[in-house]
């Protein structure tokens, strides 16, 4: 199995990230613009289409509201409870608790369970919905975080980042054209199709771009824990809670892998925007992307165990 989870799911997803990776070192490339590509289109794109051929009733889609619910308030006391005990300063308790609850659920996270699960719509639109629920978490609690320890108090941008992002309302239309079973003609299906068909591998190569901005530096004990918090406690909180809830079959698959995926790109982007410990968040979306090869193999077979 693990052979077989190496070769079919983890390997993909690093070949492409090494291609953006190798592209970047070699090119380049306009981060910016492939960045918004994404944000603005792929992603939307393949979250409308994910709830619009989603299978997922309402009661399993507030069921994974619930879990999601407890697995970030789980998260946060425990960073809460940390950073506390260390005496870590202000600034960098806001982003440390930002790299343990803000995962790559996105870029990351939408391609792996897309291969896990081989493009099956009831796990894409699952991971769709995690994915609108981190981006919330991410323009609330986590701007209003950094805000909060650097004194800025400016909470309007929060409302007006957060009603600029796009995957919500992609996320809502979807739910309600597939209620109401509202066909869509061709000429809408067909661009949208293609785009969601390209998000796995325009996704993972843009991160892989990405992360070559940042340069490893191993000697910050303050990355390690954030490691074990992210990549080992965090997994292990949401396949307890799946357990506890009593979810079943691909549901239960899906939200055990997802609540294993590495820190996602937005803490280091929120760091780097309002100058909140740039270096700490840049090394936590490296490192836990490079070691999340080794955890999410594990996790994937975990989940097929259990389930």
């Amino acid at each position: 199995m693990i052979g077989e989870i190496l070769l079919q799911v983890v390997l993909p997803v690093f070949i492409l990230i090494g291609a953006g990776s190798l592209l970047q070192r070699l090119f380049r490339l306009d981060l910016y613009t492939l960045a918004k590509i994404n944000f603005y289109y792929i992603t939307p794109a393949a979250v409308f289409m994910s709830m619009y051929q989603s299978e997922m009733s309402y009661s399993l889609l507030g069921m994974v509201v619930g879990f999601y619910a407890i697995y970030i308030m789980i998260l946060y006391l425990l960073s809460f409870t940390l950073t506390r005990a260390l005496k870590f300063k202000p600034g960098m308790r806001a982003a440390f608790t930002n790299s343990v609850m803000l995962d790559n659920s996105g870029n990351y996270g939408m391609p792996v369970n897309s291969l896990a699960f081989h493009g099956n719509p009831l796990a894409a639109s699952l991971q769709s919905l995690i994915m609108t629920l981190q981006a919330l978490l991410t323009f609330t609690y986590g701007v209003m975080s950094i805000q909060r320890a650097k004194l800025k108090g400016n909470y309007r941008v929060v409302i007006i980042g957060f009603l600029k992002m796009p995957v919500p309302y992609a996320l809502v239309f979807g739910l309600l054209l597939h209620a109401w079973s509202v066909p869509l003609p061709a000429f809408l299906l067909q661009p949208l199709t293609y785009a969601q068909q390209s998000m796995v591998a325009l996704a993972l190569f843009t991160l892989g771009a990405q992360i070559m901005k940042y340069p490893i530096r191993l000697d910050r004990a303050e990355i390690y824990l954030s490691l074990v918090l992210r990549l080992l406690a965090a997994p292990l909180i949401g396949v307890v809670i799946v357990l506890a809830l009593g979810i079943k079959g691909i549901p239960a698959q899906a939200l055990m892998i997802a609540s294993g995926m590495p820190t996602g790109v937005n803490a280091s982007l929120l760091a780097e925007e309002y100058n909140n410990e740039p270096d700490f968040a840049a090394q936590t979306v490296l490192i836990s992307t490079l070691v999340n090869v080794l955890t999410i193999t594990g996790l994937i077979m975990l989940a097929r165990w259990i389930v």
